[in-house]
């Protein structure tokens, strides 16, 4: 389950403005956004109707049926080669590769067989697009923040050994130091902190989510937040996992407009949509960051909502299109480059409704 920032560390994360010394946590824009989450939507308002709609009275089909398509074409040779342009791999829920002025960055890699400390909880729909084994030698890893879906120790502990730094938002290389990575090769940052590197400057910005390894013990002691990396004349967005706030048109007032935006799309719930965008505030947040390509993220790969496992491309096209939203939606495993980035299939189509034929 990783450790909590302790002694010296914990007195660095403890300066951070975002820091609430009396409740001993890190806290949201709003304060009480957690407390409150979900006091709007009471089970009482519709019993029936919330009865018939939870994990186990559940008509959705939360996971597929069968092998989502992909792309197992591989990584291609030249895709550290990037100047002039960005390229990407998504590899689902919220797993990508990212290519930008020559530089090569993981984004939030979960590798292992479940999004859980169990291996029989939040298990995988299919196996890896691209196997570990087969990764381009990386530059970045980047983190989020330190839930299961973002934070795999096993892909942490793989990747330890290699030449590669993990740059991560405050307190979270707590749990990488615990995991056996050496203290030189972790960065730390707080909201609206950056760090250039070789021509790619990271920058840390705000999200409205959570932290935490264990369940409702030992919470928010983490800093969670989205990401801007910028090189080469390009800028890409990450948001990470957040519910919707004025964070989004904040960071596209500052430092937009974004050549990619890759955001939070899926997992939502109208009870946790202070912690996860609901589809229409995707689409808001995208308009508020200034971004030209939309990447809808954090689908396709476990199930930890109720919705339809294709719910999130399904809603998020439908409501890009009166805006004239530029949507990429590419397989996992395929490599889209911002200077040709083709046509994209509605291959999720192919795949609805399955469970019933």
């Amino acid at each position: 389950m990783g450790q909590n920032p302790k002694d010296v560390h914990l007195k660095i994360v403890q300066s951070s403005p975002n820091y609430d010394m009396a409740s001993q946590k890190f806290v949201n824009r709003r304060p009480n956004i957690m407390k409150t989450m979900g006091d709007d939507t009471s089970f009482w308002d519709d019993p029936i109707g919330r009865l018939r709609h939870n994990f186990f009275f559940n008509s959705n089909e939360t996971s597929p049926s069968q092998l989502i398509p992909e792309d197992r074409s591989g990584v291609p040779a030249d895709f550290g080669d990037s100047a002039g342009t960005v390229k990407f791999i998504w590899l689902g829920h919220s797993s990508f590769l990212l290519s930008i002025n020559n530089k090569i960055v993981l984004v939030d890699p979960v590798f292992s067989g479940a999004a859980s400390p169990f291996s029989f909880l939040v298990k995988r729909f299919q196996p890896p697009v691209i196997s570990f084994h087969d990764l381009p030698d990386l530059d970045y890893v980047l983190i989020s923040h330190d839930h299961y879906d973002h934070l795999d120790m096993e892909t942490i502990i793989k990747l330890k050994d290699d030449d590669v730094t993990f740059i991560t938002p405050l307190g979270v290389s707590a749990h990488m130091r615990k995991w056996g990575v050496d203290s030189d090769k972790l960065i730390e940052l707080d909201w609206w902190d950056e760090i250039d590197f070789d021509g790619v400057t990271f920058i840390c910005t705000p999200a409205q989510h959570f932290s935490g390894r264990m369940a409702l013990v030992s919470t928010m002691k983490t800093l969670w937040a989205s990401w801007i990396v910028k090189g080469g004349g390009k800028s890409v967005y990450y948001s990470g996992d957040s519910g919707y706030d004025v964070h989004y048109k904040d960071i596209g007032d500052r430092y937009g407009a974004f050549d990619i935006v890759f955001m939070d799309s899926g997992q939502y719930n109208e009870r946790w949509a202070a912690v996860h965008n609901m589809p229409d505030e995707v689409i808001q947040g995208f308009l508020d960051l200034q971004g030209r390509h939309l990447v809808p993220v954090h689908w396709g790969m476990f199930t930890l909502s109720l919705h339809n496992w294709y719910d999130p491309p399904v809603e998020i096209t439908k409501r890009a299109k009166p805006h004239n939203i530029s949507v990429m939606t590419p397989l996992m495993g395929q490599t889209v480059r911002l200077d040709n980035p083709g046509i994209f299939e509605r291959w999720w189509e192919a795949l609805i409704g399955k469970a019933d034929d």
